[in-house]
C-alpha cells in the first residue's frame, strides 16, 4: 500500500474523485486532510484547465489536499491517469497532516500539525509561462477562477 496526496480533480467533490473509488481501478481509502510543508505553484493551465502542481519548491503557496492510502493496482492505474513520466513525475513530498481521519496498523495516528510524507504528482514538463499563471493554495474546479475543467469525456 502506497500513501497519494491528491489536490485536484481527485480530491472529494471535483470531477475525477469517483475514479478514486472504481473497484476496477483498485482500492483508495481516505486518510487525512494535509498540505504541503514547502511552498509550490499550483496552476490551472492549457486548453482543458488542468490543474499542475509545478515541481518547484519554495514558489506559491503550501497547496492544499486529501491523502488517500492505495494498493498497487489503483498507483498504476493513477499512474497511468496522471501521464507518468511524461505529463506528470511521482516524487515524495512532505506534508503537514490537518486532520487524521484514517485508520493506521500498529502505530499512532498522526496528531495535526505532525508531518508525514506521501506520493504527489506534480510536473517538470510545463510551459515557460505557467510559473507565471496565477497560484492557487487549494484547487476547486468549481471555484471563482472561471477557468472550466474539461473532462476526458469532453477533451477533442
Amino acid at each position: 500500500m502506497a500513501r497519494i496526496f491528491v489536490y485536484g480533480t481527485l480530491k472529494k467533490g471535483q470531477p475525477n474523485y469517483y475514479r478514486m473509488f472504481e473497484s476496477a481501478n483498485g482500492t483508495a481509502e481516505f486518510l487525512a486532510s494535509a498540505c504541503t510543508t514547502q511552498k509550490y505553484p499550483l496552476v490551472i493551465a492549457g486548453k482543458y484547465n488542468i490543474p499542475f502542481l509545478l515541481n518547484i519548491p519554495g514558489q506559491g503557496h503550501r497547496v492544499q489536499g486529501e491523502i488517500y492510502k492505495v494498493d498497487d493496482k489503483m498507483l498504476k492505474f493513477l499512474d497511468d491517469f496522471e501521464g507518468v513520466p511524461t505529463m506528470y513525475q511521482r516524487t515524495q513530498v512532505d506534508l503537514e497532516v490537518k486532520e487524521w481521519v484514517g485508520k493506521t496498523e500498529g502505530e499512532e495516528r498522526p496528531a495535526a500539525g505532525s508531518i508525514t510524507e506521501a506520493f504527489v504528482y506534480s510536473t517538470t514538463a510545463y510551459q515557460p509561462d505557467w510559473p507565471s499563471l496565477p497560484g492557487y493554495e487549494s484547487y476547486d474546479a468549481y471555484g471563482d477562477h472561471g477557468l472550466e475543467y474539461v473532462t476526458r469525456e469532453g477533451r477533442d
